[in-house]
């Protein structure tokens, strides 16, 4: 973008990009006059106005320096670099204090430069409770996402998007199979109620902006499995809960199965996958509902997503037994 250029996005004052960033005002006139940081576009009246990139790439840079890399260094970089950069000191500290961290860090792709601005900033990096969460992938908007390739897989997909509508709905669908990520988290500022209902159903974490740092700290931690002193399981603590692998409809198939044994070992499981399904999604709607619970919340989320995903590992091993391709007879029902 030149000076002279009419970008697209939000645009800032000065202001804004110092409250949202950190960064005191003196500073970022001085990295823009001495480095050229920034190219704010000019009005007519002479106003300067910064881009939602240039939020995020003040951020990144405030991070930066902090942990000793020198502005002169950096300060022209872009914020793929930026945050490319920031991943490696972390993981060289990582290193250093002899924390392994990486098996329990969390890869998060995120749509919407305001919102990766604000999980990079170091206020959400404390109310994460210090546990490891990397962006592997920042897009502006869900046309761009679509359109990118994505650098590295991600676990989590972050999407904030002022409208959901039908259209965007797909779009979101679209993104998550392309990504291929483990869990979805989409926040909204307007929504339609068939649409956000129709999302949650399908397994994704539905919520409307505003939503605190530490409200959506724990949404992205109730998605982590929980601690386990079981050999059995299958699951790791501290990596992320699969999705759902089966709907309630195709549940209520498996409990209608005749087996050729007197066994309804599949019928039962089917049931108790159905009912850990709804009180983890209960749990997950109770997060944002009060603040002194929500720590809470998210332990029983964690709790009973880590059981869901074991039994659904139990029903397929059930199957097996009993002889039934359960693939097979869910895609023949559909």
């Amino acid at each position: 973008m030149t000076k002279n250029t009419q970008p697209t996005g939000g645009l800032h004052k000065i202001g804004a990009v110092s409250s949202l960033s950190g960064v005191p005002t003196p500073t970022l006139r001085v990295w823009e006059m001495r480095y050229e940081t920034f190219l704010p576009y000019k009005t007519e009246s002479k106003h300067r106005l910064f881009t939602d990139d240039d939020v995020l790439k003040a951020t990144l840079l405030k991070r930066l320096t902090e942990q000793g890399h020198g502005i002169s260094n950096i300060a022209k970089l872009s914020t793929t670099d930026l945050n490319n950069l920031l991943q490696q000191h972390q993981e060289t500290n990582q290193r250093k204090a002899r924390t392994d961290l990486q098996g329990q860090s969390v890869s998060v792709a995120v749509i919407g430069l305001a919102l990766a601005a604000r999980i990079e900033s170091k206020k959400f990096t404390l109310s994460f409770n210090n546990q490891a969460i990397r962006i592997t992938d920042i897009f502006s908007n869900l046309t761009q996402a679509l359109l990118a390739k994505f650098q590295k897989e991600s676990q989590i997909l972050i999407v904030h998007t002022n409208s959901l509508d039908a259209g965007v709905q797909v779009d979101i669908h679209r993104l998550a199979d392309i990504s291929e990520a483990l869990q979805v988290i989409v926040l909204y500022n307007f929504g339609q109620e068939p649409i956000i209902e129709s999302m949650k159903r399908s397994g994704m974490i539905v919520r409307r902006e505003p939503i605190s740092d530490s409200d959506l700290a724990d949404l992205i931690d109730s998605l982590r499995v929980v601690d386990t002193e079981s050999s059995a399981a299958r699951l790791t603590s501290g990596t992320l809960i699969p999705a759902r692998k089966y709907d309630d409809i195709e549940l209520m198939r498996v409990a209608g199965i005749s087996t050729n044994v007197l066994c309804e070992c599949p019928k039962h499981v089917a049931e108790i996958i159905t009912l850990l399904a709804s009180f983890e999604q209960y749990s997950r709607e109770c997060l944002n509902k009060s603040t002194e619970d929500a720590h809470l919340h998210s332990y029983l989320s964690t709790v009973s997503g880590s059981a869901r995903a074991l039994f659904e590992s139990a029903l397929e091993m059930v199957a097996k037994h009993e002889g039934i391709d359960l693939q097979a007879m869910l895609k023949n029902s559909n």
